[in-house]
């Protein structure tokens, strides 16, 4: 009980250490889509599920990107909080699986690249869905953004936030656990 106790307040520590990442860091870096922002707050989730597990690292994704969008972004409402869990959560949890089965340098870099991989690939279909059909771009717009905007940006975010994940994470893993 004490152990479950722990888990879920380091888990909660880990979602709100993710939302003020959001709110102190974040910044565009694709000069085209100055929407699309870079922020380190998939870093604490990453790490709730490498230390965790996938499931955990599920639900730190979940009640962080619905808090974030009951708040800092609740102007993106529903659709948001949709578009924040797709990518985030599949990065966690391709990343965390892995991780799981193999808990050496050398597979949590594997974990991360495949979460990487799989972060980016997700997002294509995730944009010719939810940025057509709710927020009302035309699909050719959103067809020619792909390999410009959205694949570079899903990949400079998510290895810019596995890469720190991969050089802190031995160390903070001792002062999670």
């Amino acid at each position: 009980m004490k152990c479950e106790v722990r888990k879920l307040c380091t888990m909660a520590i880990l979602a709100a250490l993710s939302l003020v990442l959001v709110l102190l860091v974040h910044f565009p870096i694709i000069p085209a889509a100055p929407w699309l922002e870079y922020d380190p707050a998939d870093i604490p989730i990453l790490i709730g599920g490498f230390v965790y597990g996938p499931i955990a690292g599920l639900i730190i994704t979940v009640v962080t990107s619905l808090i974030q969008a009951l708040t800092v972004s609740a102007q993106s409402g529903w659709v948001g909080f949709v578009m924040h869990v797709i990518p985030t959560g599949t990065l966690v949890l391709v990343s965390s699986v892995i991780y799981k089965y193999n808990k050496t340098r050398k597979g949590a870099l594997l974990a991360l690249i495949a979460g990487c991989i799989a972060m980016t690939t997700v997002m294509i279909p995730a944009n010719l869905f939810f940025t057509v059909r709710y927020w009302g771009q035309p699909i050719e717009v959103v067809k020619a953004s792909i390999v410009p905007i959205i694949i570079p940006f899903n990949i400079i975010k998510s290895a810019g936030n596995s890469l720190i994940v991969f050089l802190v994470y031995k160390t903070l893993r001792k002062v999670v656990k």
